[in-house]
């Protein structure tokens, strides 16, 4: 398999330069893609079919008009009834008072202007929140998921009735053998799994709601639900928006691992080192399947408990794996420092505050040394930054400090920074952490890296998603400046220090799968299942080894 794909490189991407001792190719890829939702985020799609569903239901939430009708009409009081006497067997508080808000309140509402595009149940959680629960349930047999338009379940849901009868089911009889952290499997019913809401976090629910949560919580997703199928249904009678769904939970969901796989093996098979991000725990040993006879596959210590891990492939032609050394702990030492310490690249920080404290969770960050077979030694480190890139350069400053310490090993740093091209006390700006890059004497993979044609990442949430504030119309995606809800921005590098050159003028950015970037397409896609681009560069490495170590 390695020599085919050897072969499909030098045929359809060019000749690869042999391996030598001043070469090295190196990758970086945030691989996570979408969550769970598999409408969630806009995608560049092949049918047309696609944008036209998501442009009616756009239509139907914005100008809904005489389609506004009461929620009691989408989801009836006979379904409530069943509901209520559900949750009366769950021994849950406060069940008559639940049947008041339905019938003095909810039911009255209209789905769109009253439940769907109410700001308050959203600030409260009450949808969201059990959404992200129970979704999609990781369990010993694999993933469950709720019977919901927003899900990856991929049964048939075209009349209410239908749909009405799975949701039951799974809420409220479905014992699901759940682990735990520390692998114990127990039976739970989805309904189990929900928690209580505080106002403590959710400062918008009131003191009787917070008492109310579980109950309200069932109640809010059962609406939610019924008033989703309701719309897709309304807008594609004929039943084509689950043939689309089906097409992207196998494109972007099952099949999501397999083409990132493929990806990396035929696209990128001259890579002497790939850092990759938000790798699943499930990730590891397909690629060390798939690719382990190419790389030596570096995970991390201790697995992230959200399931997104930091990982790092070696060239075993090129490097010893003998020689290979953890140093993230190493790292994250780094991290404490005296209150007075006026390190100048923290001026660099969005917040500073960022670094008074280790800003990394379990499986974020790895960072390994090795030595090449021609001797020369590396530090090579993969990281995924927070949503906000706050702590990117506590980050850098750690790696950095690290690198120090070992003098003879150059830094390789493949990193999904989370910057942004405006940045604010809230965000980490791109021009921030290129400045941080450069106080601490080392070099990014771009030439210019606050340009905004080193965007890679863009994405926009859509109309079927449970936080409508942050949905985006299909006509706002290429707005000139951008929709503050469109993340168009220039979110990852490869920083490599003084010893190493960059033997072209710039990394190549791929959001194909195939070594190429498409301006102005929103990703993923079908065929490249990932909302970050792939970076690739090829690096020089011209200083001298020491004699002691050839």
């Amino acid at each position: 398999m390695r020599g085919l794909a050897k072969i499909y490189a030098r045929c359809v991407l060019g000749a690869v330069p042999p391996s030598s001792a001043e070469h090295l190719h190196v990758a970086t890829w945030n691989i996570a893609a979408v969550n769970n939702n598999p409408f969630e985020y806009w995608i560049t799609h092949p049918s047309t079919a696609y944008a036209a569903l998501m442009e009616a239901v756009e239509q139907f939430l914005n100008k809904p008009g005489d389609c506004d009708v009461p929620v009691r009409d989408v989801f009836t009081p006979a379904m409530f009834a069943e509901l209520r006497e559900l949750m009366a067997d769950c021994d849950w508080p406060g069940i008559e008072r639940i049947e008041q808000i339905w019938e003095e309140d909810w039911a009255a509402r209209p789905i769109v202007a009253g439940f769907m595009k109410d700001k308050q149940l959203g600030e409260k959680r009450l949808a969201s929140m059990p959404d992200r629960i129970t979704n999609s349930i990781n369990t010993a047999n694999g993933v469950a998921n709720r019977p919901t338009v927003i899900s990856c379940y991929r049964e048939s849901m075209r009349s209410m009735d239908e749909w009405w009868a799975a949701w039951k089911r799974f809420m409220f009889e479905a014992r699901l053998p759940i682990p735990d952290n520390k692998g114990q499997v127990s039976k739970k019913l989805p309904r189990e799994l929900l928690k209580k809401l505080s106002r403590s976090k959710y400062p918008a629910l009131t003191e009787e709601e917070e008492a109310l949560s579980l109950p309200l919580q069932m109640l809010c997703q059962a609406i939610f639900d019924a008033i989703l199928v309701h719309i897709v249904n309304s807008v594609s009678p004929g039943g084509e928006w689950m043939r689309i769904k089906r097409q992207l939970v196998d494109g972007l969901f099952r099949g999501k691992l397999d083409r990132q796989l493929s990806i990396l093996e035929w696209s990128y098979p001259d890579c002497h080192v790939v850092c990759l991000q938000e790798a699943a725990a499930a990730f590891i040993p397909l690629v060390t399947s798939r690719l382990g006879d190419r790389y030596l596959v570096i995970a991390p210590a201790s697995l992230s408990s959200s399931d997104q891990n930091s990982l790092i492939l070696l060239d075993r032609g090129l490097f010893k794996e003998a020689s290979v050394v953890d140093h993230t702990d190493a790292v994250i030492a780094h991290f404490t420092a005296p209150a007075d310490d006026t390190r100048p690249i923290l001026q660099f920080c969005a917040n500073p505050r960022a670094a008074s404290a280790p800003p990394v969770a379990s499986g974020d960050l790895l960072a390994v040394g090795v030595e090449r077979v021609d001797g020369r030694r590396f530090l090579i480190a993969s990281f995924h930054g927070d949503t906000n890139g706050l702590a990117t350069i506590p980050v850098l400053d750690a790696v950095h400090r690290q690198q120090q310490v070992m003098p003879r090993h150059e830094l390789v740093f493949g990193l999904d920074a989370n910057t942004y091209a405006a940045g604010s006390e809230s965000r980490q700006g791109v021009q921030g952490f290129v400045d941080a890059v450069a106080t601490c004497d080392l070099s990014t993979c771009f030439s210019n890296p606050a340009d905004h044609k080193r965007n890679t990442t863009f994405v926009a949430r859509t109309f079927l998603q449970p936080q409508l504030q942050k949905a985006v119309k299909r006509s706002a995606l290429l707005d000139d400046p951008p929709n503050k809800q469109v993340d168009r921005n220039p979110k990852d590098f490869i920083v490599f220090s003084g010893g190493i050159t960059k033997l072209s003028e710039d990394a190549v950015r791929d959001n194909t799968g195939r070594r190429a970037f498409v301006e102005d397409m929103i990703f993923p896609t079908l065929d490249f299942p990932s909302d970050h681009a792939v970076l690739s560069a090829r690096l020089g490495c011209h200083t001298s080894v020491p004699t002691k170590l050839l």
